[in-house]
């Protein structure tokens, strides 16, 4: 499947701002199911600084500076991806999910060790007690670690109700889970947390959803913003997605942009700016099938 994607983001200031710093997350990770086949950044006002690196999860950085009074500044990233499908995965002989957290604490095998360091907390996703209880529901002794992970996505999709007004980026992990409302960021913060008190390996994935479901199949939460979810490390099958959001396997409907430990590794657009008085900020983002 092929897509061409628009992502606009837009700040408006009520006073000057002399120079800003900027670091965005918008360009599209190519891989085995994926490859980002165009890429275009633009920035108004024009940066006086700009470049692009990758960060230390393989991410692409792109990052600017502008250096003279402006009143807004809009960035707008469009890409064109191709979506390759994913292989279906056979839940029920995955391993059982206590002896590949034993091996991820134990193997040294580079690949264990890359998904070692995403079972231990991170800046958005501390231990919670709570979490890790509801989690065991999950995974009793000898599952298969696939099928447990569906079944804790099915029971946050059932037990949370998405709601865009509940939480904010800074809101907690814990008051998301206490009150079983938030977004797609909330629901993978509370899965990851879920997995790794399990000794599991987990990380962050952010992206984009198709905006428009194909026809005859409902339309997917969060397809009109940046979407989350999260992965699994699944020893020699790799890292497997699932989005608690939509209670899906992601497929050909899901675009990966970045993944990380958590949201704040990942963050589409961050930066720093001097003076501007009160600011706002508006985001549009348009996923299309392209023949």
């Amino acid at each position: 499947m092929k897509y061409k994607i628009s992502h606009t983001t837009k700040y408006s200031y009520t006073e000057s701002v002399p120079v800003c710093h900027n670091q965005v997350h918008l360009c599209p990770r190519d891989g085995v199911q994926q490859k980002c086949e165009e890429h275009r950044l633009l920035i108004h006002p024009m940066p006086a600084v700009r470049g692009r690196r990758l960060d230390y999860f393989g991410n692409t950085i792109d990052f600017f500076s502008i250096q003279e009074a402006h009143h807004g500044l809009t960035v707008t990233a469009t890409s064109r991806v191709n979506v390759m499908p994913r292989p279906k995965q056979k839940l029920k002989e995955s391993p059982a999910w206590s002896e590949l957290a034993t091996r991820i604490k134990t193997v040294r095998e580079p690949r264990f060790l890359d998904a070692y360091q995403h079972t231990f907390p991170s800046p958005n996703i501390p231990q919670v007690p709570a979490l890790a209880d509801y989690a065991k529901t999950s995974f009793p002794k000898g599952r298969p670690v696939l099928e447990g992970v569906m079944d804790l996505t099915s029971r946050i999709h059932a037990d949370f109700t998405y709601d865009p007004k509940a939480t904010t980026m800074y809101t907690p992990i814990e008051e998301a889970f206490r009150q079983r409302h938030g977004v797609c960021q909330d629901f993978a913060h509370i899965q990851i947390c879920c997995l790794r008190s399990m000794g599991l390996a987990a990380r962050y994935v952010s992206g984009y959803l198709r905006t428009v479901s194909p026809e005859g199949q409902p339309r997917l939460v969060g397809a009109d913003a940046s979407h989350a979810w999260i992965s699994v490390f699944c020893g020699e099958s790799g890292w497997i997605d699932f989005d608690p959001t939509n209670d899906v396997m992601p497929d050909t409907d899901h675009i990966t942009v970045a993944w990380g430990r958590d949201y704040s590794d990942v963050c589409p657009i961050q930066g720093v700016f001097v003076g501007g008085g009160h600011h706002g900020m508006s985001v549009g983002v348009d996923v299309q099938p392209v023949a």
